[in-house]
Parts: C-alpha cells; structure tokens; sequence
C-alpha cells in the first residue's frame, strides 16, 4: 500500500476516533448547557469550544472524503463531481445543517417539534445562522477544494466565535420570551 493511501486510511481512523468523541461531547453538552446560560459568558465559551469541535469534525470528515476520492476511486468523471463542484455541495451541506439546527433549537425549547415555536425560532435564529452557515460554507468549501490554510482556518474559528456570542444572545432572547 502506498504511503498516500495509509495516510488516508489513518485520517479515516482519526476521523472514526473524534466522531465517537463528538458524540460524548454532543450528549453532555445539551444535558449541561441549559444551566450554563444562567452564566451568558460561561456560555459564551461552551458554545463557542462546541462550534469548534463540530466544525472540526466536519473539516477532518471533508479531508478525509478527499483522500478517499483521490487515492482510492478510479478516475472517472463521476467520482469527482463533489470535488469539481465545491460550492454547490458546501451550499447544499450548509442548508442541511442549518435545517436540522433549527429543528433541534426548536426540539429544546419544547421538547419537541412545535410549529407554532418552529416560525419563530426561525425567525429569531436567522442572524445566528447566517453567521454559522457562512462559517460552515467556508469550511466545506475550503476543504474540498484543498485550499485551507491556516489564516483561513482562523478566520472560520473566528466566525464561530462571533456565531457563540450570537446565538447566546439568540437563547437569551428565547429564554425572556418563554418566560413571558
């Protein structure tokens, strides 16, 4: 085996190893983070060190999907569609996230899928997700089109940085109303 596909089969094992990790980290996470939006800094931070983590994991996901592509598949057009096309797939995986996000805003609020809460959680939410679903556009697209850097990948924390602060206030905000 060439030294790019065990390469690519380590960052496969790598990528297995956080995954497991993500889901620890998911499940405490929104077990604790309620009680921490009593402290808006504190969960200023767990949100942010959150983001971080998530949107790490879908950086190694789309490095390795890379990898898989280009030392595994055969050479055919077909296979290099995502990669020949970047944008488009970093917009159609960025729109999912952010659908499943505001459902699961939606989930925590009531504990369930509420229509009525569902227009104004997306109402409310839309700054938090135009920052975030830029970050993640920038991360995927990056990332498939092999041109990450470290400068860019700063910049992308840091506008995870700027989505935590939003969307504590998006909760602070959720939190006054529901309480009316």
């Amino acid at each position: 085996m060439s030294e790019r596909k065990k390469r690519t089969v380590i960052l496969g094992l790598v990528f297995l190893f956080f995954l497991l990790l993500a889901y620890v980290e998911n499940t405490s996470f929104f077990v604790y983070i309620r009680e921490s939006f009593t402290n808006p800094p504190l969960a200023v931070v767990l949100v942010f060190i959150h983001n971080v983590l998530v949107i790490s994991l879908i950086i190694l996901s789309m490095a390795f999907y890379v990898e898989v592509v280009l030392n595994f598949m055969p050479k055919r057009k077909i296979e290099y569609v995502v990669l020949q096309n970047p944008n488009v797939f970093a917009v159609v995986f960025t729109v999912m996230i952010l659908v499943i996000s505001i459902f699961r805003a939606s989930t925590l609020m009531k504990g369930g899928v509420d229509v009525g809460t569902l227009v104004l959680v997306i109402l409310i939410s839309a700054p938090n997700a135009l920052v975030e679903g830029y970050g993640i556009f920038q991360a995927i697209r990056n990332t498939l089109s092999k041109s990450l850097t470290t400068r860019s990948l700063a910049i992308i924390y840091f506008i995870f940085f700027l989505a935590a602060v939003v969307e504590v206030g998006f909760i602070q905000v959720l939190l006054w109303i529901s309480a009316r």
